[in-house]
């Protein structure tokens, strides 16, 4: 997806649809070992432990995705920011749902402040009200 312009709907539910079909969150960083104990940074659905597994002393079934794996080197960015795009993926998981669901309490808070409609006296929008958040044109 590219962006251009405001996100459509459709855009909104194609991004949900992809974060209900992934594997259920919440997601963790891990910092692991290989075979031959060197560095493997990954997004696992169990917590770190602190303590490094080394391969085979880690489920790899809780594995979710890695962003470096050294030996062999197949997972390894250039710009060396593994532990950076692991936090994101694993934030994301958590996150992505939450945004989804404020935008579109968002758009319906202005939908109403547009129509004129009346408005739910507990529906504040970061301390203002429907009626006091002025759509962007």
């Amino acid at each position: 997806m590219e962006a251009a312009g405001p996100m459509t709907d459709e855009e909104l539910a194609a991004i949900e649809e992809l974060a209900d079909a992934a594997t259920p969150g919440p997601w963790h960083v891990r910092n692991l070992d290989d075979t031959y104990a060197m560095c493997l940074v990954a997004v696992a659905t169990t917590p770190d432990t602190g303590r490094g597994e080394r391969w085979p002393g880690f489920d790899h079934h809780e594995i979710v995705a890695c962003t470096l794996i050294q030996e062999p080197r197949y997972a390894d960015v250039a710009d060396g920011r593994w532990d950076e795009n692991a936090r994101f993926i694993a934030e994301a998981r958590q996150h992505v749902p939450r945004l989804i669901a404020e935008v579109r309490r968002l758009r319906g808070l202005l939908a109403e402040a547009r129509h004129g409609h009346a408005e739910p006296a507990a529906s504040p929008v970061g301390g203002h009200t429907a009626a006091q958040v002025k759509p962007e044109v």
